[in-house]
């Protein structure tokens, strides 16, 4: 039999016969329904306050859930979607949102839930179209996949012998990060491999500083390091990693300039330098690949290093690279 909802004319005859104290067997006759639906429906709406059958409360609580059925919200409540959403505009990633959120508003949501929720925004979750009435999320990730895929692998390259101090040589507590004062730095480059601007990370505590570059040379490379390193206190610069790229060629000059220690990864290997490759890429999502760097303010590159600096790392406990720094500074 196919089930049909029930009539307000219905539940105002239930509330009648159940005021008058009639058993439910008997408002069920009266109506044509079977005792369990009746039973059921006075079930769901009896109020807490009163346990009073109220046919037009029932009705319109039906009206609303028949409205909204079928939809799942993959968050807890309001509260978290307005946060994850919010962060994810931020470019946040899921898991630092997750890692955050109970410092923030006391509430938690795992990182899976997270992506869960943006691909949900999505029909057949991620291969179809925009469902009606909701925003797409996805651009908001670090890869902006439309759909979920699988990690694979990398096919290795040839590794070639640098031509300045090898990481091989780099203390051993560098790698381990246990101490603040080792740095990575790279040029990330403009429209038309014109240079960009110079990055660099302190290894410990995730610190970014963004520099802008006229020139991709050694001298415009050292000069840009030197200004960042000028303002930072002597027991917090200890050593520096960089690529093999000809805008490092002069490296006793920047050891002589910074006081840092200069060693070079392997061609081909970003990955010895993997933190600041990894956060060039969180810059790429404010400016991408064949940005003009020249039409870029100093305002626009101070406010993304400050985003960038206060967003939450796992590996320092979801404190930000700033609040770690701040520490590390007043040490």
């Amino acid at each position: 039999m196919q089930y049909r909802h029930f009539s307000i004319e219905e539940r105002e005859k239930i509330q009648l016969m159940w005021w008058k104290r009639e058993s439910i067997r008997t408002i069920a006759n009266a109506i044509g329904r079977s005792p369990s639906s009746v039973s059921r429906e006075m079930t769901r709406n009896f109020p807490k306050e009163n346990k009073v059958y109220t046919s037009r409360l029932a009705h319109e609580r039906a009206l609303i859930h028949r409205k909204h059925r079928g939809r799942t919200d993959r968050l807890k409540n309001a509260e978290i979607r307005a946060y994850v959403v919010s962060h994810l505009k931020e470019r946040w990633s899921p898991e630092q949102i997750s890692g955050r959120i109970k410092k923030d508003i006391g509430e938690h949501i795992s990182h899976e839930a997270i992506y869960q929720y943006i691909y949900a925004q999505v029909y057949r979750n991620g291969w179809g179209l925009l469902k009606p009435m909701h925003e797409d999320l996805r651009g908001y990730l670090r890869h902006c996949r439309k759909r979920r895929m699988k990690k694979g692998l990398r096919r290795s390259q040839r590794v070639f012998k640098p031509h300045g101090p090898s990481i091989e040589d780099r203390p051993k507590l560098v790698k381990d990060k246990k101490r603040v004062g080792d740095f990575e730095g790279d040029m990330v480059m403009s429209v038309g491999n014109k240079p960009g601007v110079n990055t660099l990370l302190e290894r410990k505590t995730g610190m970014f500083f963004i520099t802008r570059v006229k020139e991709k040379t050694s001298i415009a490379t050292n000069s840009a390091i030197s200004k960042r390193m000028s303002v930072i206190p002597g027991h917090l610069k200890h050593t520096i990693t960089l690529d093999n790229g000809t805008e490092n060629s002069d490296w006793r000059e920047l050891e002589r300039l910074t006081g840092l220690k200069t060693y070079f990864a392997h061609p081909y290997c970003s990955g010895e330098r993997g933190a600041n490759e990894n956060t060039n890429g969180l810059l790429r999502d404010y400016f991408p690949k064949k940005t003009d760097f020249s039409m870029i303010t100093d305002e626009v590159l101070a406010l993304v290093e400050y985003k960038l600096n206060t967003r939450p790392r796992k590996r320092l406990n979801w404190r930000t690279p700033l609040e770690a720094w701040s520490v590390a500074l007043e040490s």
